[in-house]
């Protein structure tokens, strides 16, 4: 059967605070600076989520997808605050780390071997992208 990609974009917007406890207060405004204000800041989040379809199920696979996106990513984040999210108790709520959330979210709710990346855009220069293991 012939496999084509798809790439689903989603839309949420969340707050967060880039902070870390394993570093002292100048540490971390060393690292983060004005993105560990205190009182957080927010994002207004694409995310992109590619997916390997036979041409014959695309239709249905995509039904599919939006669902679970919708019910497991974009119900979950939106108009949130990342750093409340049991995902990230011992994470620092950085893209990185984001997107390698949501592909675990999403990769077993779909087919083995269906999920083939995840993107998030966060700013007009900032993107990231995890492929991770299927």
């Amino acid at each position: 059967m012939s496999q084509i990609f798809v790439t689903r974009r989603y839309r949420f917007c969340a707050a967060h605070r880039l902070h870390t406890d394993l570093l002292s207060p100048e540490e971390n405004w060393a690292a983060f600076g004005k993105c560990n204000n205190a009182n957080g800041h927010g994002h207004n989040y694409v995310v992109l989520v590619t997916i390997r379809a036979g041409t014959a199920e695309r239709m249905t696979i995509l039904d599919t997808l939006d669902r679970l996106v919708t019910e497991t990513v974009i119900e979950r984040f939106d108009h949130q605050d990342l750093n409340s999210d049991p995902a990230f108790s011992a994470l620092t709520t950085t893209g990185e780390n984001l997107v390698v959330v949501i592909w675990g979210i999403l990769n077993p709710l779909l087919p083995a071997g269906r999920l083939h990346k995840v993107g998030v855009i966060e700013t007009r220069d900032n993107y990231f992208e995890y492929a991770g293991a299927s």
